[in-house]
């Protein structure tokens, strides 16, 4: 039976180094951001900030230099990545770019693809969308239907993507299509394609969520034509590809500080008040959330030297979210504080933002089902 592999990582003294710039910038760069505003963080939407991230060299960090990356460790990465989070910085516009299509395209793009796309992607340039999810499919990527048909120079594609994230603001969009048909395997006959967002028949509609956001997309597809050229790695390949994607998906620490801005606020909503009878509660999620941590940082070593930890990553996904979707209700239970929306103190702003937006957190990256499965599997269960 397989076991999971959380060993130990220690960050090099590089990457706390870089820490202490970090948190210089973003003291200056955030001073005027209100918390209900840096709660959004990883799906805050601001391309000047990312261009000024660009600028400081901290989109495509661990990308060769020949592409416009920098060639520093996945954990000088982690630790840029985790102080943007706790700070509440928007980093959702170069967000995907560089979390997990730039590695995508490093692995198994061609150098025309690389060439075109990675050097404006790390300055912030260039920003990219995720086509895998589809209706009535839920986060079975195997169940996928949008069609590409071979035709003169390209493939013709039909169908629908959803829940496609910032796909109203992204240029390219890096989508799984099926190529082809096997009825008794599932996972074949799926290839990736890079698609130009202004391609002729790609219309995007907008899902607003329950905070009134809209950064969710329905993505039709009808007759778009995606050249040759622009196929990712090989065809019938993608569910081979799209699983070691997901592997930088599910593993960050994303996955564990979408919420962290509430936790820092509701301590100091009980400082304010001077009630100490939460301190017992505040621990107990404080040393959750420090346990996440050690997890996902073990996984950022593994990524850093090579490894594919898809099965450890799906259970930092599923316990963050636990993590994140309990942590408003334990704020609204300590410090008795209604939730509100636009108007009422700080902290009332950020626990009703992130009391509706969390419900969407065991969604994304995968839903709680799939990644039991896949640890169920992992752990030789079924």
């Amino acid at each position: 039976m397989q076991t999971f592999r959380f060993d130990p990582c220690r960050l090099p003294p590089e990457a706390e180094a870089l820490r202490g710039e970090v948190r210089a910038f973003l003291s200056d760069a955030l001073t005027d951001i209100p918390p209900v505003i840096r709660a959004q963080t990883w799906s805050g939407y601001d391309p000047e900030f990312s261009k000024k991230l660009g600028a400081k060299g901290w989109i495509g960090m661990t990308w060769p230099k020949k592409y416009g990356g920098h060639e520093r460790s996945a954990l000088e990465r982690y630790v840029m990545l985790e102080e943007m989070l706790a700070a509440g910085a928007p980093v959702g516009a170069h967000w995907i770019g560089d979390r997990q299509s730039g590695q995508l395209l490093l692995r198994f793009g061609t150098e025309e693809q690389r060439q075109l796309i990675l050097p404006k992607a790390a300055k912030g340039e260039l920003l990219f969308c995720i086509g895998m999810s589809e209706p009535d499919s839920g986060s079975d990527l195997a169940a996928t239907r949008t069609k590409a048909e071979k035709t003169e120079g390209g493939w013709t594609v039909n169908g629908t993507k959803l829940w496609t994230s910032n796909a109203h603001n992204a240029h390219y969009m890096i989508a799984l299509f099926r190529t082809g048909f096997d009825p008794d395997n599932r996972h074949a006959g799926l290839t990736q394609f890079l698609v130009d967002m202004k391609t002729p028949g790609l219309t995007i509609r907008p899902i607003k969520d329950l905070t009134g956001n809209a950064h969710f997309n329905e993505v039709v597809f009808e007759d778009v034509f995606v050249p040759d050229n622009m196929m990712v790695g090989e065809e019938g390949n993608g569910w081979t590809q799209v699983t070691a994607e997901l592997a930088f998906e599910r593993s960050g620490p994303e996955r564990y500080l979408s919420s962290f801005l509430l936790l820092t606020e509701l301590i100091r909503e009980l400082g304010r008040t001077g009630d100490t009878s939460a301190d017992a509660e505040i621990g107990r999620l404080v040393a959750h959330l420090v346990t996440l941590r050690q997890m996902s940082v073990s996984i950022a070593g593994l990524l850093e030297a090579g490894e594919n930890p898809i099965q450890e990553a799906s259970v930092v996904k599923d316990l963050g979210a636990l993590f994140e979707q309990e942590l408003p209700v334990k704020a609204h239970e300590l410090a008795g504080v209604e939730p509100t929306l636009g108007t009422g103190s700080d902290y009332a702003q950020v626990l009703g933002f992130l009391t509706q937006s969390s419900v969407s957190f065991s969604l994304r990256g995968g839903t709680r089902e799939i990644l039991r499965g896949i640890i169920a599997r992992g752990l030789g269960l079924r």
